[in-house]
């Protein structure tokens, strides 16, 4: 399974929202952090808004900003809203177009809708807080104010000669 651009930056955009640590988030900066355009970002904003993940706030000194706790949004939870279909095959389309006389009793079939439920499975099983966590230099990578320098690995110094 392939998940669509949308569902990748609406994902991003959480992650920048709860590295900005509950602040105000601005969509230019989110969209010169990650190079893409603030267009493509303002049409993911608005599924992601009208379920709750994010809220927005209006104005001059408005932006966007986590709907909930980074750890109450799962993956499943941005893929649920931002994708459009899971038919990994044409016999999951409800468009009563398929010709195959085996659809109702088909293996592929239900080993594909295992596999589907597997995948959700494991989405469900990561926060956007996960993600955040995992990166402690996140903030310094997406330009975010904090911590700003890269944590360096500590040097070892020779052995005297």
């Amino acid at each position: 399974m392939r998940l669509t651009k949308q569902t990748n930056y609406a994902v991003r955009m959480l992650m920048y929202c709860a590295a900005n640590d509950g602040q105000l988030s601005r969509i230019p900066e989110i969209a010169r952090a990650y190079g893409v355009s603030e267009l493509f970002l303002f049409k993911i904003l608005q599924p992601l808004n009208k379920a709750g993940l994010v809220e927005t706030v209006r104005g001059r000194n408005g932006g966007v900003r986590l709907g909930k706790p980074a750890k109450d949004i799962s993956l499943f939870d941005v893929v649920r809203v931002t994708e459009d279909s899971f038919a990994m095959a044409e016999c999951f389309e409800d468009d009563g177009m398929v010709e195959c006389p085996l659809v109702d009793s088909c293996g592929l079939n239900s080993a594909l809708r295992k596999a589907l439920n597997a995948f959700f499975d494991v989405l469900t099983q990561y926060s956007i807080d996960d993600l955040v966590k995992a990166r402690p230099q996140i903030n310094f990578l997406l330009g975010l104010t904090g911590d700003r320098e890269p944590r360096r690995k500590p040097t070892i110094a020779a052995p005297a000669a």
